[in-house]
């Protein structure tokens, strides 16, 4: 509302807004009213105003039925009866908001809103409330809980909202520009440009968006495109209110006079059908106010501010008589609303005081109102005290409510499972004076308790790591609480929130605003995305694997190759790892393994992640370095040749990863044993616990490597001299070192985690002894010190202490070959180089230094069952691909979250949460080593003619033809492809759709739309539902045995697919993004040409294969199944119709109008295909006469 014209008696009130705390009663209050009222010291009136037993309703005539106070002296801004519920709710000039009960206004919650501004107006939605004010809009519960608040600009003046529906809100002030702002997402969406500034009053029908203007006139918006379609100049000075009914639109406002702005008593009533004003309406008060209600006719309700009240029809005649008077607290009435089912009227006055008028004595605010919740009433005052002192007291004297709803103290069976406690720790003594004989120790009892008794404590203080349960934490023991949220946000479990439409309205870029691309993790076992991404980011690991290609159906090397080929297209948009996945749970290595995660395991958390991705890690690397061992040319992939990095029988893994070793055996009869082995990763092998942790002895993590890796160790071997097992002294001695240094931290218990958590505390202390005072707090520096920082000589800046805390973990670490075959380690720093000089240079003499390049991570949070995530470096080859700039930079990777961090970040773990699982360092100038080109090996020859799988394929069953040589398309050919999936109904798993059958026709040429590929996928994983009515696909189409179809691996046809995206073929189709993101490829935008968005306006539905097909080309298509020819035919003739429609794209206009009259017709027709023969479509389009041909 425009407050410009208003009383100017208003400003006298002003200083009420700010004394509501005082319960004196203000001057201007009747007296009388507010006899009954009493007042807490906040100023609010507790009761509703009780009416006199001498009120009555008339039936038909609205009457005064209530009065009540919101807030004393404070005028009351906006009132809106919900849509939902029987209430009432109120805004005041404070910001302050109030809401009451049913007819008799009984006070159901009263909270702030704002602390400053005025509410302006209200809306109400299904879980609560909507409130704006000058630049902020929140929303609440009904009962004054926050559920978001959303700050404008500080520049914008808002006075209106609209909900154009359940999600979408317009939002219009005093700027030049209306906000749309979507609810689901709690973001902005559009900003729409308006031409005259002042939007106070929106309204909708379903024609038009209605703008009221400050300037007095009315706009009519396009419900699409928001632009002006109409403007009715109503008032020359202001607008105060407005309302639309069927065809008519009633104003109200204020005309320019020579003293200034003077309240129009002609009532501006117009035509929407004929868009002209007609006959203005003389009204006998001053009209500030105006609703329609519609009962039996239309009537309009005008009010004045000073309480007076007409009704009249728009097109007749003002009656005096039927003008009756609201008796307002305050001079001025300041609000007006009708509720939904018309019966009541509610009027807010400057004195805080809201009156309701009904027109029965038991009105309903709406037709259909839902329950109201309200909270229970406090028992224990009305219940016997219970003396617990009695022993046979019996509890059924304890009133408990009878309910069908599962009891807090009933609870589930995996979080009541009975779980022996763990035996206490053996005493010192005995362990010190223990004698072993063989691996059984005997030792004298010290007699420090009791025999045959066992103590056990209710509250361990060495209680059992984390990571061996992640079961939720029960209601004993809540001093532990607090660690639930030590999880930084950014490290938590993220997980998708699927809609209707699946993934497309997902917000990936809120969680990843880099052009890196992340990995979705709703697919099973898909725990490993953390570990795939580390692989990527090697330079010599990726580009190995991109150029490696064999013909084995399930070779992790080839689907992880083309893995990163899609995490190389894509620009920040999540990959998916479905076939990697795939051919992961058919290798029976890792099955015995224990790496494949049941669905249930998955989802409750009870697989130990940490030890989970330790062994993954030791498997992925075994597993490539065998696949790339296999030097075989494949013969499917003729033309597929090896590796680029290597000729030799040597696998390229083996020389990135492996250490060789010697592993010497020695006997104590003398005989020594030599073996020479090598391994693709260590594991950490910490010193005895118990001595550190009395004796609080520092260990650098160069120590601890050094023991992992040369390890000494006593045990019981065969000895072939004396032919019996033996004590024997096993050393290891280093050989060759790897280029990549691989390491499992093998963190699975409290012993190891103390260990870490002890050598970060004795670090710290060190460093902080070593910088003195040095040290800053925070991170911040002085003038002077970024001063020096930009100096050409520079500075080395000291850390802060939070950079400090738990860090043990070097960033560097140096190691050295000696003659005698030993190996030194020691941690490595800036410092160092230079004082000793570039590591390249010491390479010659056996020396190398180590950078980390990542660190794996297991994130504790009992909430959500843990999670894995990566600190990845990333280096400049891989900036300067994505984002054209050269530099290096820690990333955390979280699935689909990634977010740039700060190196300190990737070496700090706080054992509470954040535990290390597995470190990779790599040789310092590792890529110059390798050959780093990438040459793609998938040929044309993929596409020529293949056996069958299936047995009883026959060529009269063959419903496609190869290409031939001189048919290999180009860069730029159109070709149309068709996907089909088959799977599970459900969208809460979406992992579970596997592609069953893909189609491609010729899009150009003499053999344009014949099939040059007809593929029914096999598949080793059992079908829980063929979706016939939408596949297409019949039980047994896909089975080889009994199939008269193509049957062909998904490989292979993957590999077709991949050609044809390679070399720059433009795809054809309709809902091609769904049907790629099932196959798992990832294709440029500018290959495909997908007819849904072709044929479709923005905010409109999506149109369907079958209905297009009806309205522009007279093809009845999709009768009972679908067939994937037929609509790969049918989305290439629509192509072709769009380029016919919009002259190749160069009128848009004349386009923009048939998709208009498609729209039109489509609600007509309920967008159904008429089944009748005999009718016809409304566009006769041109049929090919090579596709009618076939």
């Amino acid at each position: 509302m425009n407050f410009e014209g208003l009383d100017p008696g208003l400003a006298e009130y002003a200083p009420a807004m700010h004394s509501a705390l005082d319960p004196v009663l203000d001057a201007h209050l009747n007296p009388s009213l507010l006899q009954n009222v009493e007042l807490d010291p906040e100023g609010v009136a507790l009761e509703a105003l009780p009416v006199q037993e001498s009120v009555h309703i008339m039936e038909g005539v609205y009457s005064e039925l209530h009065s009540v106070v919101a807030e004393v002296g404070v005028p009351v801004s906006v009132s809106h009866f919900d849509l939902h519920e029987e209430m009432l709710w109120v805004g005041s000039h404070g910001g302050h908001a109030t809401s009451f009960f049913g007819p008799a206004l009984e006070r159901y919650s009263s909270f702030q809103v704002n602390g400053s501004d005025d509410i302006r107006q209200i809306q109400s939605l299904e879980n609560g409330i909507l409130f704006l004010t000058k630049n902020n809009l929140k929303y609440m519960a009904r009962g004054g809980l926050i559920i978001f608040d959303y700050l404008l600009d500080e520049n914008e003046d808002m006075h209106s909202l609209l909900l154009t529906d359940s999600s979408t809100l317009l939002v219009g002030g005093l700027q030049n520009h209306i906000i749309e702002i979507d609810l689901n997402t709690v973001q902005e969406t559009q900003k729409y440009a308006v031409e005259t500034p002042g939007v106070t009053i929106m309204r909708q029908t379903n024609r038009f968006f209605f703008c009221g203007h400050t300037s007095g006139k009315v706009s009519l918006r396009d419900l699409r495109t928001f632009k002006v379609e109409h403007e009715f100049d109503a008032f020359s000075g202001s607008l105060s209110d407005f309302d639309v009914h069927g065809n008519l639109l009633a104003a109200c406002g204020f005309s320019s006079r020579l003293t200034g702005l003077a309240c129009d008593r002609f009532l501006k009533v117009y035509d929407l059908r004929m868009m002209r004003a007609i006959t203005p309406l003389q009204v006998h008060v001053d009209p500030a106010f105006l609703r329609f209600i519609p009962t039996y006719t239309s009537r309009l309700a005008i009010i004045s501010q000073s309480g007076q009240c007409q009704f009249c029809e728009p097109t007749g005649l003002a009656n005096p008589a039927d003008i009756f008077h609201v008796n307002p607290v305050g001079p001025l009435l300041m609000t007006f609303d009708v509720s939904a089912s018309k019966q009541a009227l509610a009027f807010g006055d400057s004195e805080g005081c809201v009156h309701l008028w009904t027109d029965s004595p038991e009105p309903s605010f709406n037709p259909y109102s839902r329950e109201t919740e309200f909270a229970l009433p406090c028992l224990v005052d009305s219940l016997p005290p219970l003396d617990w002192s009695q022993d046979l007291l019996p509890l059924s004297l304890i009133p408990v409510p009878l309910t069908t709803d599962t009891l807090l103290s009933d609870w589930p069976a995996a979080n009541s499972a009975p779980a022996p406690r763990r035996a206490p720790p053996v005493d010192a003594e005995i362990l010190r004076t223990m004698k072993k004989v063989g691996f059984i120790g005997y030792a004298p009892n010290p007699r420090t308790r009791l025999r045959n008794q066992i103590p056990y404590r209710l509250k361990e203080s060495d209680s059992e790591f984390d990571s061996f349960s992640q079961v939720t934490e029960s209601p004993v023991g809540r001093e532990e609480e607090p660690h639930l949220h030590m999880v930084s946000k950014k490290y938590r479990k993220v997980t998708i929130k699927y809609s209707k439409l699946g993934l497309e309205d997902f917000d990936f870029k809120h969680y990843n605003k880099t052009l890196f691309a992340g990995l979705e993790p709703h697919i099973p076992n898909a725990y490993c995305n953390c570990m795939i991404q580390v692989l990527y980011f090697l330079e010599p690991v990726r580009c190995l694997i991109q150029n490696h290609l064999c013909q084995k159906e399930f070779c992790l090397a080839c689907e992880l190759g083309f893995l990163f080929h899609m995490l190389d297209l894509s620009r920040g948009d999540p990959c998916q790892g479905n076939n990697f996945l795939r051919a992961f749970r058919t290798i029976p290595e890792a099955s015995a393994l224990g790496l494949i995660l049941a669905d249930s395991d998955e989802a409750s958390g009870k697989g130990n992640l940490a030890r989970l991705i330790q062994r993954w890690n030791r498997f992925i690397l075994t597993q490539l370095h065998q696949d790339m061992q296999e030097l075989e040319i494949p013969q499917a992939y003729r033309g597929a040749g090896g590796s680029s990095f290597c000729s030799s029988g040597d696998s390229v893994i083996g020389q990135l990863f492996s250490c060789e070793m010697e592993n010497c055996s020695l006997c104590r009869c003398g005989s020594e044993t030599v073996r020479a082995s090598s391994t693709l990763l260590f594991t950490l092998s910490y010193p005895d616990g118990s001595k550190s942790d009395k004796t609080g002895k520092n260990y650098d993590f160069a120590q601890v490597l050094k023991r992992s890796i040369c390890l000494d160790q006593n045990t019981q071997a065969w000895c072939d001299t004396c032919e019996k097992y033996q004590p024997t002294i096993q050393t290891r001695n280093i050989r060759h070192l790897p280029d990549i240094l691989v390491i499992n931290c093998e963190v699975n218990s409290s012993k190891e985690a103390d260990f870490w958590r002890m050598q970060a505390e004795v670090a710290f202390k060190m460093a902080v002894k070593k910088h003195g005072g040095e040290i800053s707090k925070n991170k911040e520096f002085a003038l002077a010190d970024w001063k020096e920082l930009g100096s050409p000589e520079g500075v080395l800046v000291c850390p802060s202490i939070e950079e400090l805390k738990n860090v043990w973990l070097p960033f560097s670490i140096r190691m050295k070959m000696t003659k005698n075959k030993g190996l030194d380690v020691c941690n490595w720093t800036d410092g160092d180089e230079m004082q000793w000089g570039p590591a390249r240079a010491e390479e010659e003499h056996g020396v190398y230094v180590y950078d980390l390049m990542a660190t794996v991570v297991h994130i504790l949070d009992s909430r959500t069952g843990g999670s894995l995530v990566a600190h990845i470096k990333v280096g400049e080859t891989y900036h300067q691909r994505k984002e054209g700039v050269t530099h290096q930079q820690w990333y955390l990777f979280n699935d689909f979250l990634i977010e740039p961090i700060d190196k300190h970040e990737a070496v700090q773990f706080d054992m509470n949460w954040k535990v290390p699982a597995i470190l990779y360092y790599v040789k310092r100038n590792l890529n110059s080593r390798y050959n780093l080109n990438i040459k793609n090996p998938i040929e044309a020859s993929v596409l020529l003619a293949e056996a069958s799988l299936a047995r009883k394929q026959r060529k009269t069953h063959t419903t496609f033809i190869p290409l031939m040589l001189n048919e290999m398309p180009q860069i730029g050919d159109l070709e149309e492809a068709e996907l089909r999936s088959d799977g599970t109904k459900s969208t809460i798993k979406p992992s579970q759709m596997s592609v069953a059958r893909i189609t491609c026709v010729r899009g150009q040429g003499p053999n344009e739309g014949i099939p040059f590929i007809d593929d029914y996928i096999s598949t080793q994983e059992q079908v829980v539902d063929y979706l016939t009515q939408y596949s297409g696909i019949k039980p047994g189409d896909l089975d080889a045995k009994i199939s008269s179809k193509h049957l062909t691996t998904l490989k292979s046809t993957y590999l077709k697919l991949r050609f044809l995206i390679d070399i720059g073929v433009k795809f054809v189709g309709h809902g091609l993004q769904k049907d790629f993101r099932v196959i798992n490829l990832m294709v440029p935008k500018d290959q495909v040409l997908d007819t849904v968005y072709l044929f479709h306006m923005p905010r409109k539905r999506m149109i369907s294969l079958r209905f297009l097909a009806w309205y522009f080309l007279d093809l009845k298509i999709q009768g009972e199944t679908h067939d994937s020819i037929e609509d790969a035919r049918t989305a290439l003739q629509l192509y072709r119709k769009y380029l016919e429609l919009s002259k190749n794209g160069t009128e848009p206009e004349s386009f923009h109008k048939v998709l208009k009259g498609l729209y039109e017709k489509g609600r007509k027709m309920d967008w159904k295909v008429p089944e009748p023969e005999g009718q016809t479509s409304p566009k006769n389009a041109a049929v090919f006469s090579s596709v009618l041909a076939l």
